[in-house]
C-alpha cells in the first residue's frame, strides 16, 4: 500500500502573542491526485505550507511528507518536493536558462543533465523564445511558469503551489492549470495546491479541504462537498414597490429561505431546480411582487463554505472567467 504524500495529526503552529494561525489541522493526501487547500486570506493556509515544506517548525502536532518527518527528518523531505511559493525571490538579472540550470547544479545534478532538464522544463512551460532574455524583463505569467520549472528540476515526489495564480489574467491562469494537469496525468506528481479561487479548485481538485480561522472546515471530493449542501439555489432581487420580505414571503411556500444569499432579495433553496422555477415566478406574479433579477445557481464550494462559516469567502466570484 503506498504511502500517503502528506499527512498531518493535530499540526499546531503559534506565533507570538499567542497567535495560533494553524490550530490542530489534520489531513490525510493520497499520493498521485491533485489536492486542493481553499481558503480566504489569513486562514493558515500559506503557514500550513511552510511547514510541511520545513520552512517552518511546528509548534505542535506532527507532519509527514512523502514518508519522512518533517522536524525528525527536513533533509530528506527538501529531497523529494518542489515548491513554488507566492513570495518567490527570482533574480532578476539572470536569464531563465541559466537559473534552471544553477538550479539543478544546486540539486546534484551533473553537469549535462542540468542542461537537457533546462531545456526540457523550457520547453514544457513555453519559455523556449524567453530563454535567453533576464528574468527581470518576463511579465507575471511568465515569472510564475518559470518559477514551476524551477520546482521541477530535481523531480519531485510531491509538489507544492502556494496561490500559482494569484494576480494573473484569465490566459496565463488557464495556461497554468494545464500544465499542472499535464504534470499530474504524465508524471504522477502528487500536487499540493493551495488557492483562495473557488473556480481554481473546483477545476483542478480531486479532493479539496477548506480552512478557516486556522482550522479545517470541510474536506472531501468537490462534487461529494456541493452534493451535501442540497439543491439549487433560487435568487430574486427586489425591484420598485417590493421588499426583500415580500420576495422571501412567496419563496417560503418552495423550500427553505436562505439568509443573506444575496443583496436587496431573497434567496431560497428549490426542490426540483430549473423545474420547478417556473412556478416560483408564476407566485411572484400572482402576489404582485416586482422583481429585477432572478438567477438559479447548482450549489458551488463557496456554499459549502457558507455552511460551515456562516459567510461566503472572500472574493468568491471576483476570480476572472476560465478563458
Amino acid at each position: 500500500m503506498t504511502a500517503p504524500a502528506v499527512e498531518t495529526r493535530d499540526l499546531v503552529r503559534e506565533f507570538k502573542g499567542g497567535i495560533r494561525a494553524v490550530d490542530g489541522v489534520s489531513l490525510v493526501v493520497e499520493s498521485g491526485g491533485i489536492f486542493g487547500f481553499l481558503g480566504p486570506n489569513g486562514a493558515g493556509k500559506s503557514t500550513t505550507v511552510r511547514m510541511l515544506t520545513t520552512l517552518l517548525r511546528p509548534t505542535g502536532g506532527t507532519a509527514m511528507v512523502a514518508g519522512h518527518d518533517v522536524m525528525a527528518d527536513p533533509d530528506a523531505v527538501r529531497r523529494r518536493i518542489g515548491v513554488a511559493l507566492q513570495d518567490a525571490a527570482i533574480d532578476p538579472y539572470m536569464t531563465g536558462r541559466e537559473l534552471l540550470r544553477l538550479q539543478g547544479v544546486l540539486h546534484g545534478l551533473p553537469r549535462a543533465e542540468c542542461r537537457a532538464r533546462a531545456e526540457d522544463l523550457l520547453a514544457r512551460v513555453g519559455l523556449e523564445d524567453a530563454a535567453d532574455r533576464r528574468v527581470g524583463t518576463y511579465s507575471g505569467g511568465m515569472r510564475r511558469r518559470l518559477d514551476l520549472a524551477l520546482s521541477l528540476v530535481h523531480e519531485p515526489v510531491v509538489l507544492f503551489l502556494d496561490e500559482p495564480t494569484t494576480g494573473l489574467d484569465p490566459t496565463s491562469r488557464v495556461a497554468l492549470w494545464e500544465e499542472v494537469r499535464r504534470l499530474n496525468a504524465e508524471h504522477g506528481t502528487t500536487i499540493f495546491l493551495t488557492t483562495q479561487y473557488l473556480e481554481e479548485a473546483d477545476q483542478l481538485a480531486d479532493r479539496v479541504a477548506i480552512i478557516d480561522g486556522g482550522r479545517i472546515v470541510a474536506d472531501g471530493a468537490p462534487a461529494a462537498l456541493k452534493a451535501d449542501i442540497g439543491e439549487p439555489l433560487l435568487t430574486v432581487t427586489a425591484g420598485d414597490g417590493s421588499t426583500p420580505d415580500d420576495i422571501a414571503g412567496v419563496l417560503a411556500r418552495f423550500g427553505p429561505i436562505v439568509p443573506g444569499s444575496v443583496e436587496g432579495g431573497a434567496g431560497v433553496r428549490l426542490p426540483g431546480g430549473s423545474s420547478a422555477m417556473a412556478d416560483a415566478v408564476r407566485a411572484l406574479d400572482d402576489a404582485g411582487v416586482r422583481f429585477q433579477a432572478i438567477d438559479l445557481a447548482e450549489p458551488s464550494l463557496d456554499d459549502v463554505f457558507l455552511k460551515c462559516t456562516g459567510r461566503h469567502l472572500e472574493g468568491a466570484g471576483e476570480e476572472p472567467p476560465a478563458a
